[in-house]
């Protein structure tokens, strides 16, 4: 298993957009065959910093995810919205393992 963690700086004044785009994301990959653990958004502290995780079963997976939601019209629409909202302002993508009994 492969998980992705995405760490974002998002423009705290558009939390409720950004909140919109992750809701959206959390349905897409699950449609397209990963599992999401979830959007955290900022609560206490930083009020610009959001992370998500999701995984797949292999980074050839991840990489298939990749390529299929580059022709998914409604992942594409998702990005479309995102570019007019502008709730992101950058993001950093890393890939974990996990640990586990």
């Amino acid at each position: 298993m492969i998980t992705c963690h995405l760490k974002y700086v998002i423009d705290p004044y558009k939390l409720a957009e950004f909140e919109e785009y992750a809701r959206r994301w959390v349905a897409l990959v699950t449609r397209m065959g990963g599992r999401h653990h979830g959007y955290f958004l900022p609560s206490e502290g930083a009020n610009n910093i959001a992370y998500a995780l999701f995984s797949f079963p292999s980074l050839a997976a991840y990489e298939d995810y990749r390529r299929r939601m580059a022709s998914d019209p409604e992942c594409q629409a998702v990005f479309e919205l995102e570019k007019q909202n502008r709730s992101i302002v950058s993001y950093e993508r890393s890939f974990l393992r996990p640990v586990l009994e």
